[in-house]
């Protein structure tokens, strides 16, 4: 419930409950106790029927209800919270209809409880509530800056919150907005990140700019070949300017807002000593992707004793999850990738079609195609540095992934098997069907279609031709851990041969040293033609367990939570178990 301003109503959703999945698991291993545990985790897949909100409107003094006209929300997801105006004649919310194609903000009057529509987006294809979702009310909601897609990039737009017509587009360009820093309703400006502006120039580099609300005095506060991260003093008179690329070491300058000028140099970081060592810097290579027009970006990580006259292996490190873009932009020593590296690869990560922070055109791809994976565009980019490069031996390719990029690396041993001969799959959601509801939802549709058979790995086991691993932490709380063993299953009816290792107590994108060892030691095998040490005779030089997150891997729970999870009543978000 929520109270207005004037403490006269009260607004509160009026819930129809949707379906109560649960997810069960038996705990082999538990620490305290002999015996295996049973547990379930509350957990929301495609298709399932989900909680129906209602928002009502109650006048404390009368006890008169007033309930919305069900008209404009008659088939929603999920709807955010309710949000009084602060003079407390209406209260609002945002209506994100079922299968994500038709997106609202929505007023209640709080006298009469008449509903109506300030905002509409809808798309053929996704509205992508997950993450470009911005709306900021200006004046008490007299005008509503907000973020959309509808001309294919994405750019803010200023509302009249009165009449619900757009004033004007604040922002346009063949570029994308990336987020909102600050609204200054005083100054009339917004503060914001973006990417794409500097042509010929990787388009997914952050810089910060400011503009005003009628779209005038667009203004770069970044300008140098890099990612950027800003931080403002508490009067923004100043700002620390701090950028990188993945072969260039972070430089941090204080600089005057008024004129960009650096005041003075902070910090310039040196990698010499590194490089000294016999590390060398990844190598960005931009190739074409499949329209023979799109930019294709990715990085190229090589071992410390490379010899370009030798043929080396070729290993992609897979993320193909259509929330957000993955390659590296900032400068790291990279760990992960380059110790795969030293033992006889070249390891490479890229940004196909179907991720984000590009055009929608480019995010399109994904839509209830989960199972492209941007495999095309990712093809040419190896092929475009194998024309390059002759050591590049593409006659031996393996992949790896964790969780979507689970999926991901045996989707390629599958659909792409002249391409693809050896994967490493951990934690996959294997069918998007056995997955958290949002996320498959917001990229699959709804409801459910042949679109979700002819992406899963199951239903095409039967087509594993390379060599494949599939890794599977018992306790997975993210992904279902049946979506593993039901590739097992499909993959054993085919009378197919495969790896499986499942990791008992361990959560997601699990398994620590071990799962890494598991890893190399896989694509030593069957890309090197070596035979790994046996490891039961070395003395182990660190403790491991058989829980935990692989070395230098990101929180892929993190990355597929669900989305504005504070503003749900009643989140699905996998990560709050409900534990019996």
């Amino acid at each position: 419930m929520s109270w207005s301003p004037d403490s006269k109503k009260i607004a509160a959703f009026r819930r129809r409950p949707g379906y109560e999945r649960l997810v069960h698991y038996v705990e082999s291993s538990p620490t305290d106790q002999l015996q295996p545990k049973h547990t379930t985790n509350f957990y929301r897949k495609p298709g399932d029927v989900v909680d129906f909100d209602h928002p009502v409107v109650f006048n404390v003094e009368t006890k008169q209800q007033m309930t919305g006209d069900i008209a404009l929300f008659p088939n929603p997801y999920a709807n955010t919270r309710l949000e009084w105006r602060a003079d407390s004649r209406a209260v609002t919310f945002e209506y994100n209809q079922r299968g994500h194609q038709l997106y609202r903000v929505i007023e209640v009057d709080a006298a009469t409880g008449r509903t109506r529509t300030l905002i509409e987006e809808s798309q053929k294809t996704f509205v992508e509530y997950s993450g470009k979702r911005f709306r900021e009310d200006v004046g008490d909601g007299k005008e509503i800056v907000w973020a959309s897609e509808r001309d294919g990039w994405n750019h803010l737009y200023l509302y009249d919150g009165a009449t619900g017509r757009v004033k004007n587009q604040i922002t346009k360009g063949q570029w994308a907005v990336r987020g909102v820093d600050r609204v200054d309703a005083d100054a009339r400006q917004i503060w914001f990140r973006a990417s794409g502006m500097h042509p010929g120039k990787d388009p997914y580099f952050i810089h910060y700019y400011r503009v005003n609300f009628d779209g005038t005095g667009l203004t770069a506060l970044t300008s140098e070949d890099g990612t950027h991260t800003v931080t403002f003093s508490p009067d923004r008179q100043f700002y620390v300017d701090s950028w990188s690329r993945v072969d260039l070491p972070q430089v941090s300058v204080l600089k005057r807002t008024s004129d960009r000028q650096v005041v003075m140099e902070l910090e310039k970081g040196d990698a010499s000593a590194l490089v000294a060592s016999g590390w060398r810097m990844p190598e960005v290579l931009m190739a074409k992707g499949r329209d023979g027009t799109t930019d294709i970006w990715g990085i190229i990580i090589r071992p410390t004793n490379f010899d370009p006259n030798r043929k080396y292996p070729v290993i992609e490190n897979i993320y193909a999850g259509p929330q957000g873009s993955f390659v590296p932009k900032t400068f790291s020593t990279q760990t992960g990738m380059m110790a795969l590296a030293e033992l006889g690869f070249i390891v490479v990560q890229i940004d196909g079609m179907g991720t984000s922070n590009r055009s929608k055109a480019f995010h399109d791809v994904a839509w209830q195609n989960l199972g492209d994976a941007g495999f095309p565009d990712r093809i040419l980019w190896h092929k475009a540095v194998a024309a390059k490069y002759p050591y590049y031996d593409l006659s031996r390719v393996g992949i790896y992934g964790t969780s979507a990029g689970g999926q991901n690396s045996a989707g390629a041993v599958l659909f792409h098997p002249e391409f693809y001969h050896v994967a490493y799959s951990n934690s996959g959601c294997h069918d998007n069907r056995m997955d958290k509801i949002w996320w498959n939802e917001q990229w699959m549709g709804w409801p459910i279609g042949p679109q979700y058979a002819a992406s899963s790995n199951v239903d095409n086991a039967s087509k594993l031709k390379g060599r494949l691993m599939l890794l599977v932490p018992e306790m997975d709380t993210n992904v279902d851990p049946s979506s593993t063993i039901q590739v097992v299953n499909a993959l054993i009816k085919a009378n197919k041969t495969f790896e499986l290792v499942i990791v008992p107590g361990a959560n997601h994108g699990a398994g620590g040293a071990f799962s890494i060892r598991k890893r190399n030691d896989w694509f030593v095998k069957n890309l090197l033609g070596l035979d790994p040490p046996n490891w039961n005779q070395v003395e182990p030089t660190t403790p491991t367990t058989s829980a935990g997150v692989a070395d230098d891997e990101p929180d892929y729970e993190a990355l597929e939570r669900a989305p504005f999870f504070d503003d749900l009543p009643g989140s699905e978000d996998p990560g709050l178990q409900r534990r019996q």
